[in-house]
């Protein structure tokens, strides 16, 4: 019946999933909705060029049942309807106690080529953002959002405001509860896919939050298993005698350093024919980089726990693609352990043969995510025969020219390049294109007594890093994701529903959209053309 039930929808393209959302870690509830709960709506308007604003069709039914009240609050403030305006009234008879009216931009804007992104798309999630914000401050406990044309976006910046890391904090003391409801919501789906969507990122957001000692590479590996499975997701956890027999020496010795046991995640979603070459998604999971013997600085040591960001965001994206049924393999490999100084530890100068015979010479034993990375592409090539691969790793963070608003690309792809650039401009998630050029293969295989040093010589070290991984991919189609900066903690709150200094879980969303549209590229003829 499952998979009747998965074909059905698929046959349809994305249809409403499951409301079963994300699992969180077992006995950390969050804190409960108090009865008899204040309710609240939150209704759009647009700017005008000829009127002074004009409402959404929400915003008209709301101020109609509120007698004009809106309006004339409205012209009262001299709001305009611009993107990042809000205005709360309290004290309302009728449905709703609280009304938060926010501006939309201008209803015409799209997508904007300079800026690499759908404004109007991106303007709707910073509304209902900022409008779920105002009204929680304000103690509304059921808030219902205006769909603005567009719910799936309302779903995801509502959704993706409102969520905090509690789990160590007093069930007394947490931020209560909140829920929310698309009113009058015409399309359902498209609410339920935001909703699954901005889950998906807030799983990923609240593994990279977790301290390091409460997401070992065991307790992830059983995370997984608890999230993953239920959806129909099958998973091996593979043990350090299994690692060791694949001769994955690279891994090993990154992980021989700490007495934290090591897993290899090896996760199957069968969503289309079995024959079908798969997408596989590599994600670094080293649940602590402390730098090894190359110990990192104590400003920077407080975010390695979120070094196993990448790891998050695969496994939250599978999860999302099940729950959302996309017909398309994916095959995952998530390797996992700590990087620390101890008498074990690999040092500077040493040298591996990974398992695809190339040896490797160790001169930062800090960038521990390429050694890692390495032998899960060899394994991958040597296992699957797959149609993608595409990896995630917190790899650079100082130095990263891009800061946190987007995330780095280098791709051997074009064609895999627009989708994932469309897929970052339709949610928000930005992606910018680096080059892989030869002479950055160069500054990592110009030794004499060795194939491959993981530092290299010369400038552009996210680059060189980047050459590294490529030497593992043989002539697959490959995508490389550094979320250094955008994949963790967020140094400026540049859009509303992040938080400053806050893990983000980017790019979930992005990397979920890029599915669906491998997925199911005859649905994606709504979108806008870039």
């Amino acid at each position: 019946m499952f998979l009747l039930n998965r074909l059905r929808r698929a046959s349809r393209g994305i249809s409403r999933p499951s409301m079963r959302l994300f699992a969180s870690f077992p006995s950390q509830a969050d804190a409960p909705m108090p009865s008899g709960a204040t309710k609240g709506i939150v209704v759009g308007i647009y700017e005008h060029p000829e009127k002074d604003y004009v409402f959404t069709e929400c915003g008209e039914e709301v101020d109609g049942k509120l007698r004009g009240r809106l309006k004339n609050e409205i012209e009262r403030c001299g709001l305009k309807g611009k993107s990042g305006e809000v205005k709360v009234l309290n004290g309302l008879s009728g449905d709703f106690y609280s009304v938060a009216i926010v501006g939309l931009g201008t209803k015409e804007v799209g997508f904007s080529v300079p800026e690499s992104l759908d404004m109007g798309l991106e303007n709707v999630r910073v509304a209902a953002a900022l409008g779920a914000l105002k009204l929680r401050d304000d103690c509304v406990a059921e808030i219902s959002l205006d769909p603005m044309g567009h719910p799936e976006e309302v779903a995801e910046g509502a959704t993706l405001a409102l969520w905090e890391y509690q789990d160590n904090r007093r069930v007394e003391d947490r931020q209560r509860a909140v829920a929310l409801e698309c009113y009058n919501c015409l399309d359902e789906d498209a609410w339920t896919r935001g909703l699954f969507k901005a889950e998906a990122q807030n799983l990923a957001r609240k593994l990279a939050e977790a301290p390091a000692n409460q997401l070992t590479p065991t307790i992830f590996a059983q995370v997984a298993t608890d999230s993953l499975c239920p959806c129909g997701v099958t998973l091996d956890v593979r043990g350090a005698d299994w690692i060791a027999a694949q001769r994955m020496t690279a891994f090993m010795a990154v992980a021989r350093s700490s007495c934290e046991p090591p897993a290899l995640l090896e996760v199957n979603y069968a969503g289309s024919e079995p024959g079908e070459r798969p997408i596989v998604l590599v994600g670094s999971g080293i649940t602590f980089n402390s730098g090894g013997l190359c110990l990192k600085s104590l400003p920077e040591m407080e975010y390695e726990r979120a070094t196993m960001s990448g790891a998050a965001v695969v496994m939250a994206a599978v999860r999302a693609a099940a729950a959302l049924s996309l017909p398309i393999n994916i095959r995952a490999l998530i390797p996992l352990c700590e990087n620390m100084p101890s008498g074990m530890s690999f040092k500077v100068g040493d040298v591996f043969r990974c398992s695809n015979g190339k040896s490797v010479a160790v001169h930062d034993t800090g960038n521990a995510e390429t050694l890692i990375m390495a032998d899960a592409f060899a394994y991958a090539m040597q296992i699957y025969k797959p149609r993608l691969v595409m990896d995630l790793a917190t790899m650079t963070r100082k130095g990263n020219l891009l800061g946190s608003t987007a995330s780095s690309v280098f791709t051997n792809s074009d064609a895999m390049w627009k989708e994932l650039q469309k897929a970052g401009a339709i949610t928000g998630d930005r992606v910018w294109r680096f080059p892989l050029w030869k002479t950055y293969t160069r500054q990592i295989s110009n030794f004499t007594n060795y194939d491959l040093s993981n530092r290299g010589d010369g400038q552009a070290y996210t680059c060189r890093k980047a050459a590294f991984l490529k030497e593992f991919i043989g002539d697959s189609e490959w995508i490389h994701m550094d979320i250094g900066e955008a994949g963790l903690v967020s140094p400026h709150n540049f859009v509303p529903y992040y938080r400053q200094g806050k893990m983000t879980g980017r790019p979930t969303r992005a990397l979920i959209q890029f599915l669906y549209q491998l997925a199911c590229p005859e649905q994606i003829t709504d979108l806008r053309e870039m």
